[in-house]
């Protein structure tokens, strides 16, 4: 059986504006700091031991019982926080 040409493509390259500049590329890759992953952690872990507190104590500490149910906005705020640092994380 006879064999098929093979065609040769062309070697793609795109126009001037499409690329980022080596500048910005090597902006966005840079290592986040040594002391984020620790505040993204902290948050996290603050934010989950502020709902178990509020649940487990809340009544016997004045200034949640004055914060009522925004105890919930607190904690849930800071994990957010934190999860939302995560995805800026390097």
């Amino acid at each position: 059986m006879p064999k098929s040409k093979v065609r040769k493509k062309s070697v793609y390259t795109p126009p001037a504006g499409v690329l980022p500049s080596r500048a910005a590329a090597a902006r966005a890759a840079q290592p986040s700091p040594r002391w984020y992953a620790g505040v993204m952690v902290g948050l996290m872990i603050l934010g989950l031991l502020w709902i178990v507190v509020y649940y487990v104590a809340g009544d016997q500490i004045p200034f949640m019982v004055s914060l009522g149910p925004w105890n919930f906005l607190v904690g849930f705020g800071a994990m957010v926080a934190g999860l939302v640092m995560s995805m800026r994380w390097r």
